[in-house]
């Protein structure tokens, strides 16, 4: 229940020892010990006009970070509350409720008006608060009772409610460089807040951690504390690579199945076999299999992707794609695996044609539009006891009748005759099913082929 959250947190909670997470003990006590974030803290930005001795009136009165895990969102934070003495107060979204949202504005309102003092709300997770919380901080915002700063790791235009969103700015924060986390590395290293200068890290382990670290500052300094511990037991105190890989099994990977990060992985991948990358749509194949996704959906994806992607310039690759999903159906995972990789492989480096896709969306557009709403009298049903007297059937020529297998007769409505909804390319299969078409073309349409 909300009621039983824990009190949230002030910037006095925030005084770390020895005994906190090596992420916490080194996080930057000033402005100045931010690394990267270069174009949000530029000058004249809303972040510098919090963080500036300006007159408050002039600065936004809430901020929304969205950015990739461990770039610096609560830090930031923390450095506005800093900046100005303002209070610091920090809810989670993931265990914070309405009533204690409702606790902290009132103990704002009460500060602001006996002292002066602001209060700088941070909000992490935000994207996690359901509508009615959302709502219950429009007020401290509107009345500048507060000063929020909400930190999310999904896209807030798909996660946040707009009234909150038009009275934010929105500040998009990048993922760390690696140099960016090399440096923190090294101020973790030598730093008596870190690990003081108590083990050494070599090159090669260096170079693993930035990797493994993906630009995640605090995922770089959790790896490191980990086989710093490890090393610390050795008789070197050297972080070697085989200490990290002991310390950290794997990886963790910047991917939630249910969020937004689901859907950015997806489109890559869907636009890497389009582009017929076939190494970028392993990589995203992989990624999507490491962090658990439903192997199912990878399965449909492929599906669409066969059809829409690569067509008739390649047919067998829908046959190849539906028999990779029936056999994940089949046989499960982890061997599901390989039918999926096969067919990866196949629509990445197939010849490309959306030719069928971009037709079937032109036909729905013109029946949308109203057009070809009758069905010419000889193709209309005509078994049925009374159809002859209405003239239906009549003149029809029946295909298999004709020397060719192609009648000569009218298809389309009316409005419709001589419309080209299927364009094919000459890529592929699909150049001679061109040939084709303008030969079937000609003579459905009563004109006989040249030469013939």
């Amino acid at each position: 229940m909300a009621g039983d959250a824990p009190a949230p947190k002030t910037l006095g909670d925030r005084n770390t020892d020895h005994r906190a997470p090596l992420a916490a003990r080194m996080r930057p006590r000033s402005i100045d010990e931010i690394v990267g974030q270069e174009e949000a803290l530029s000058e004249g930005s809303p972040l510098h006009r919090l963080l500036s001795d300006d007159d408050s009136r002039t600065a936004p009165s809430s901020l929304i970070l969205w950015g990739p895990p461990g770039t610096g969102k609560t830090t930031i934070a923390y450095a506005v509350a800093q900046s100005g003495d303002r209070e610091f107060v920090e809810v989670s979204a993931v265990l914070a409720g309405v009533k204690d949202i409702r606790t902290v504005v009132d103990a704002a309102r009460s500060r602001l008006r006996t002292t002066g003092r602001e209060t700088v709300l941070f909000v992490d997770e935000v994207h996690r608060f359901s509508k009615s919380q959302q709502d219950a901080l429009l007020p401290s915002v509107e009345n500048r009772w507060v000063t929020l700063i909400a930190a999310t790791t999904e896209n807030p235009y798909f996660s946040i409610i707009s009234p909150l969103l038009s009275r934010s700015i929105v500040l998009t924060l990048s993922s760390l460089t690696p140099a960016h986390v090399d440096q923190l590395i090294d101020r973790a290293l030598s730093d008596e807040r870190g690990l003081g200068g108590e083990v050494e890290l070599s090159d090669e382990a260096r170079a693993q951690l930035l990797r493994l670290a993906g630009g995640d500052a605090r995922k770089a300094l959790t790896s490191l504390e980990a086989a710093a511990s490890s090393a610390l037991r050795s008789t070197d105190r050297t972080i070697t690579p085989d200490v990290l890989s002991q310390a950290i099994n794997q990886a963790m990977l910047s991917y939630d199945k249910t969020g937004d990060q689901h859907y950015d992985v997806a489109s890559a991948f869907i636009k890497s076999m389009r582009g017929s990358d076939v190494d970028a749509s392993l990589h995203y194949l992989a990624r999507m299999i490491e962090s658990g996704e439903d192997p199912r959906f990878i399965a449909r994806r492929v599906v669409i992707a066969a059809s829409e992607e690569v067509g008739m310039a390649d047919p067998s690759a829908l046959q190849v794609a539906v028999a990779a999903m029936q056999a994940v159906q089949m046989i499960g995972m982890p061997e599901g695996r390989i039918p999926l990789a096969q067919a990866v492989v196949h629509i990445a480096t197939a010849p490309k044609s959306n030719a069928s896709y971009a037709a079937i969306n032109k036909a729905i557009a013109d029946v949308r539009a109203g057009k070809g709403r009758g069905v010419p009298a000889h193709l209309r049903d005509s078994h049925y006891k009374g159809a002859e007297d209405l003239g239906h059937g009549e003149d029809y020529v029946y295909a298999h009748s004709e020397p060719r297998g192609v009648a000569a007769q009218q298809y389309a409505p009316d409005d419709l005759v001589g419309v080209d909804y299927y364009e094919p390319t000459d890529r592929g299969r699909e150049a001679s099913v061109g040939r084709s078409l303008h030969v079937l073309r000609q003579i459905t349409r009563g004109h006989r082929p040249h030469g013939d």
